[in-house]
């Protein structure tokens, strides 16, 4: 894994955090965001919207021809306060959407991840959460589910075409909602699906 940033020196200080969870056999390291672009066939993009565009502009020519980027980010409105009650509208109907149009052609977009808040992915033990995973490119949409299931606790979902990645950014103002609301980190469970639709994660402890 490849930490990417503006700056190479606070993706390997981010890099050097992680390897001291993981142990120092772990395969992590950091570098300048166009070299891993340049370097990497599956890219996470986490960043704030309001950053998006410009981002994925600058990058483009970087990305690799095939590669599938997962974007996970959310067009969050924020009230007064500073909490974010909604998603801003978008004419692209959804951030992934727009990724979509910004990178190459031939590169897969998968919109994924939204629905999960860093505190469940950071915490020990399972994330007891569904990862409901959208795109329009099947092959990608099957290996981010297989990589969404390696958290433990996690089921992966496929949510169908690109689309419906607006329905994913819509929940997420929801659950903050109700995370405020309630002193806790809230994620969702699809229920009634049959065992053949589900790629799970393991059911062991992180750690």
């Amino acid at each position: 894994m490849v930490i990417g940033s503006r700056e190479p020196g606070r993706a390997q200080q981010a890099a050097e955090k992680i390897k001291k969870r993981l142990g120092p056999n772990a395969k992590v390291s950091g570098d300048e965001n166009r070299a891993v672009c340049a370097a990497c066939d599956l890219l996470v993009l986490t960043v704030p919207f309001e950053g998006h565009a410009a981002l994925l502009k600058e990058l483009k020519p970087s990305i690799r021809p095939g590669a599938i980027i997962v974007d996970t980010t959310v067009p969050l409105a924020a009230s007064v306060g500073g909490r974010a009650t909604r998603t801003l509208t978008l004419w692209q109907g959804s951030a992934a959407e727009q990724t979509a149009e910004l990178v190459p052609a031939g590169v897969a977009v998968v919109a994924a991840f939204q629905n999960v808040g860093s505190k469940m992915l950071t915490d020990e033990g399972p994330v007891e959460c569904d990862v409901v995973v959208c795109g329009d490119d099947h092959k990608a949409i099957q290996i981010v589910r297989h990589l969404a299931a390696k958290i433990p606790g996690v089921r992966a979902l496929d949510g169908g075409p690109l689309e419906n990645a607006r329905v994913l950014e819509q929940i997420t103002a929801l659950l903050i909602g109700f995370s405020v609301r309630n002193k806790a980190h809230c994620g969702i469970r699809i229920t009634g699906l049959p065992e053949s639709a589900l790629v799970h994660g393991s059911s062991r402890s992180g750690g």
